[in-house]
């Protein structure tokens, strides 16, 4: 299971393990589970999901490194 970390700059809106997230990315959207490929990522506005909780950002970029998966975003 990745560890979760979406931050905005007010603060720490999810943090812990998932199954998956899925991000709006800017060339559409993807999920991301356990042992994905290290990528950076621009965010469009929309939802990140997490095991089905959404939460709305307005835009953000997602950095995926080993089993880690960081989120900066700017809050809907």
């Amino acid at each position: 299971m990745p560890i979760i970390n979406i931050i905005s700059i007010h603060k720490v809106i999810y943090k812990g393990r998932a199954e998956s997230i899925i991000l709006p990315g800017d060339t559409g959207v993807f999920e991301v589970m356990a042992f994905h490929k290290n990528i950076m990522s621009r965010l469009l506005r929309g939802n990140i999901e997490v095991d089905g909780t959404h939460f709305p950002i307005a835009r953000g970029v997602v950095k995926v490194e080993g089993n880690t998966v960081t989120a900066v975003v700017e809050e809907e």
